[in-house]
């Protein structure tokens, strides 16, 4: 086993708790483990940090939060207090917004499925949807036409060309093909003649700068072209996808990344689990591909990552200029970014064992589906919160949790703790708040589901359960 360290950034507030043992220890004795502690004060900064850099270039803007990468309730009225807008992927997202009074402009509606019950509540209440498909508009047109109303929308786009190839998304209108069928159903003969079209939607997959601003020039450039034909583009939403930085060194993101493919070699030490590869795989003796995990270092994340997307020209001429020029609202969707360093999950150990191989494993109170993602893995230490310090020598472990199954590592990586853990000390496993905590939880064998606990604003590290918090604010 070979440890290799990923050291996290740490904002100031998660350094503050972390000199507080004493409170941890209480929030896991009162709450149980795991728990999920959540900053809204973090959460306020990110949001600025996009706001500054719209503002910068003059550009009218609307931040919506992807609610679907954290549950957490208490989010939404934070999105409301701090002026900004809430992405839901469900009619229980768009219920909560209803509910806390956040008007229908500050509302968008991506769901993959949109159902009648979901399309319905959303003409009840005209919150725009966005649309998927030509079956999403029969449905709306159906639905308007049965309450005699109209609703704006937007349409969402993919199979955008970029170097000569298309990206594919299983999501979205054809855009080489939309714009006839616009001209032919959105107007007043039109089979769809009670969708008002606002704007346009995108969402990549993937993280890259350059295939955004080709997708962005695309669809400005599709907004001249339906102009002219009484289609008047407010909007362009760009979706979400934008990267944040968890590591504080290039230098060891690179070392582990070298150091996993050549762990794949017999004589070389392992860095994962049985030399889980984290999604390459051994051909002919040859490691192939790329791990499938998160970027987890970033030199552009953030503000500047949509900062890149704005001054990238065509022509010579910058996408935030054609947006200035066409007085185009430009929209993004963040979910992970706009958490980043908003969140923690804290664990508590309940065993200690030796593998028939010889590896230290550390059982938690906890299972993998609470700090889990599409990412192979979650590449970035722990910090350990020991109970008393103790005079033994650092020792390398893995974490596994609470399932009955092979598979139910917490992280598949090596970690080296500081002393030989103790039954009831605890893991705090930072930057979890986008989509770590809520994406796939589960509760398989019956398991309660982790406490979602605000921490006071202010950092007065007072801390309240995310439904005692969100029912205060409903009532007042």
């Amino acid at each position: 086993m070979k440890y290799l360290p990923l050291t996290p950034i740490l904002h100031p507030w998660i350094e503050e708790l972390n000199k507080d043992h004493d409170l941890i220890f209480d929030w896991i004795s009162k709450f149980g483990s795991p728990i999920n502690l959540i900053n809204l004060d973090v959460f306020g900064e990110n949001f600025q940090e996009f706001e500054q850099v719209f503002n910068k270039y003059g550009l009218k803007h609307k931040i919506f939060f992807a609610r679907k990468s954290n549950k957490c309730k208490s989010l939404v009225w934070a999105a409301k207090e701090l002026g900004f807008g809430v992405d839901t992927a469900s009619i229980e997202e768009l219920e909560d917004c209803v509910a806390i009074g956040l008007e229908a402009s500050s509302i968008t509606v991506t769901a993959a499925i949109k159902n009648q019950k979901l399309i319905e509540y959303a003409v009840k209440h005209q919150i725009p949807l966005i649309l998927d498909n030509e079956d999403e508009c029969d449905l709306l047109q159906k639905v308007l036409q049965e309450y005699d109303e109209t609703l704006n929308v937007g349409i969402r786009l993919s199979g955008f060309r970029h170097k000569e190839q298309r990206l594919y998304s299983r999501f979205g209108f054809d855009v080489e093909k939309v714009k006839d069928f616009l001209f032919l159903h959105f107007n007043p003969r039109g089979k769809f003649n009670r969708l008002n079209f606002d704007g346009f939607h995108f969402h990549l997959n993937g993280y890259s700068v350059s295939e955004r601003a080709s997708a962005l020039f695309q669809t400005i450039a599709l907004a001249d072209e339906i102009r002219p034909h009484g289609f008047d583009t407010s909007f362009i939403d760009i979706g979400g996808g934008i990267l944040m930085n968890y590591l504080a060194s290039a230098a060891e993101w690179d070392e582990f990344h070298q150091a996993l493919k050549e762990s794949a070699k017999n004589e070389k030490e392992e860095v994962t689990f049985q030399k889980d590869l984290l999604g390459m795989t051994l051909q002919n003796g040859q490691v192939v591909g790329e791990p499938k995990v998160y970027p987890y270092f970033n030199k552009l994340s953030q503000g500047k990552f949509i900062e890149e997307i704005l001054l990238t020209e065509k022509q010579g001429q910058r996408c935030y200029d054609l947006l200035n020029e066409r007085n185009i609202e430009l929209r993004i969707e963040p979910g992970r970014s706009i958490l980043a360093q908003a969140g923690l999950t804290v664990a508590k150990v309940a065993y200690r064992k030796q593998d028939a191989e010889g590896r230290l494993l550390v059982g938690l109170e906890m299972n993998k589906s609470q700090m889990t993602s599409a990412s192979a893995d979650f590449l970035v230490d722990p910090l350990f919160i020991p109970q008393e310090k103790l005079n033994s020598e650092p020792c390398e472990v893995y974490f596994v949790g609470g399932y009955c199954l092979e598979q139910d590592f917490i992280l598949k990586r090596c970690i080296r703790l500081p002393q030989f853990p103790q039954i009831g000390d605890l893991l705090c496993f930072v930057n979890t708040a986008g989509y770590m905590m809520h994406f796939y939880e589960r509760q398989a064998h019956g398991f309660d589901l982790a406490k979602n606990l605000i921490i006071g604003t202010k950092r007065t590290w007072e801390a309240k359960s995310d439904e005692i918090f969100w029912e205060a604010r409903l009532n007042t």
